[in-house]
């Protein structure tokens, strides 16, 4: 594995995909934000600013979109970029060829992308190359949060010679980001080289090293095997004790994440809300995850995190009661446990052990509700074709924002059309709420739209709310400038490394 003095060393998991339109996991997606890029990107304040385009105007009706490029941006082979790749990208997307699950999510607002992904027309109406430098974008209907989902990876723009050369070609991409991957091979590592002629500031670290498969991060960094690592909640007491050899290492970042028990509606028994609020009753989530957690995270009482834009700390949850749990099971269509069926529990992982807060939860199933809870485990790319196709009764699941938006938890995981509603859940009063939310431009008005739809989920209990998450990291003294954003991407091009 190469080493040097200006080569940053992490640990990653083998990416699924680097195809933006396709990707739809958290590990794939951090490799993509260096090698590739959009329109905008996330501002540490967690605003849409500028990437590829310079600037940009919206007409007083919010239904037009026009946005300027800068010049001479250049794709890792040197082509210079026009907006006719932003065009041909966000078609590619949108064609039934390339099967996106993304691409209604974070696009779907544009006139013509529907039509497109339904085999109904051959181009995307809402988007004209007016010239090399400017694009124009027409949206169905107003939407107030639409260049917070342009700042996501299925918006990034694909050189089209690149994809080309057959369905493997994102293990060669070309993109446009600060980072290059000349190829994906099978080993032990990732290393992207620094974009020389990148558009922005280039890295100042000539690499970025990523190793895969190499045992535990922590025990990597205590040894000097890699220069950053998360902390997992086995080694946080040591991390965070101020007086240990960690604490000046040691960096906190609230991520907008939600961890959360699913039940597919769909399916029996957890088609009936009196069920799934039994489920959720039955679950003391305070004792269950200060156990696992030892306080590195958060209980969810609702679904939108601390830091989201929506955000109600407030929020009432279905309160820790397991005697009104089991008179739910009673009155429901039920009647009792015995009539249940049996319910199986999918779950990422593998080699049968179960984490912790799981295995607490489906104890506390047992012995409040008389329940067993079969559960399976499949490794994550299975996973998440799983919750797509061959769903069981409920899965553990966590979900990271996209764009820090309340559409991009509440819309995205629970309106009855989103491809990512895994549990299938439908609720015509949230759909409402929800549609009216997001065409509404007052902001303050939208977020108590949101907040609605948000109190209606958790008192039907699409789903258990679980816990929100922070992710603690270690970073090397001599590392510098080193940041994650709320999505939990490492932002890696002002990062410099001292002489060690």
């Amino acid at each position: 594995m190469p080493t040097g003095n200006n080569v940053l060393t992490l640990v990653g998991q083998e990416p699924y995909t680097l195809d933006p339109a396709k990707v739809s996991d958290s590990g794939s997606v951090t490799y993509i934000y260096q090698i590739f890029s959009g329109l905008l990107k996330m501002g540490d304040d967690l605003t849409p600013v500028a990437d590829i385009a310079q600037n940009w105007e919206v007409s007083p009706d919010g239904l037009t979109y026009t946005f300027y490029l800068k010049p001479n941006v250049k794709f890792h082979n040197g082509r210079v970029l026009t907006a006719a790749d932003f065009k041909y990208s966000w078609e590619r997307a949108a064609s039934p060829a390339t099967a996106s699950n993304t691409v209604l999510t974070f696009l779907g607002d544009i006139q013509g992308v529907t039509e497109m992904v339904q085999g109904q027309a051959n181009s995307i109406s809402g988007v004209t190359v007016v010239d090399d430098l400017t694009l124009k974008v027409k949206l169905v209907s107003p939407c107030s949060f639409f260049l917070s989902k342009i700042s996501y990876v299925t918006a990034f723009v694909v050189d089209k010679d690149n994809v080309s050369q057959g369905s493997d070609w994102w293990k060669k991409p070309v993109g446009t980001g600060p980072f290059m991957l000349p190829e994906l091979t099978q080993g032990n590592y990732i290393m992207l080289n620094s974009n020389p002629d990148y558009y922005d500031t280039p890295a100042k670290i000539s690499s970025v090293i990523f190793r895969l498969q190499s045992g535990q991060p922590m025990d990597l960094y205590e040894v000097g095997g890699i220069d950053v690592a998360g902390v997992s909640a086995d080694y946080l007491a040591k991390a965070t004790d101020p007086d240990g050899v960690f604490s000046a290492d040691l960096q906190v970042v609230s991520q907008l994440s939600f961890y959360y028990f699913a039940y597919v509606t769909s399916k029996a028994p957890f088609d009936d809300p009196k069920i799934r609020q039994a489920f959720s009753m039955a679950v003391d989530k305070a004792r269950i995850i200060e156990l696992s957690y030892k306080g590195s995270v958060s209980v969810a009482e609702g679904i939108l995190p601390p830091g989201m834009p929506g955000y109600n700390p407030d929020l009432s949850g279905l309160e820790y009661n397991p005697e009104r749990a089991r008179e739910l099971i009673a009155e429901s269509s039920y009647g009792s446990v015995e009539n249940l069926p049996t319910i199986t529990l999918t779950a990422s992982g593998w080699g049968g052990l179960l984490p912790v807060e799981l295995e607490a939860v489906i104890d506390q199933w047992r012995q409040n509700l008389g329940v067993e809870v079969v559960v399976r485990q499949i490794d994550m790319e299975r996973f998440l074709y799983d919750l797509q196709t061959e769903k069981d009764n409920l899965y553990y699941s966590g979900w990271v924002a996209d764009y820090p938006h309340p559409q991009d938890f509440l819309s995205v995981l629970f309106e009855t059309t989103s491809s990512y509603n895994s549990g299938d859940y439908s609720n015509p009063e949230v759909d409402a709420l929800l549609v009216q939310a997001a065409a509404t431009l007052d902001t303050e008005e939208s977020m108590q739209l949101y907040a609605q739809a948000e109190q209606i989920l958790i008192n039907d209990a699409a789903c258990l709310s679980f816990w929100f998450g922070k992710n603690y990291v270690l970073v090397k003294p001599y590392v510098k400038g080193y940041k994650l954003n709320a999505m939990g991407i490492p932002i890696l091009t002002e990062v410099t490394l001292e002489a060690h």
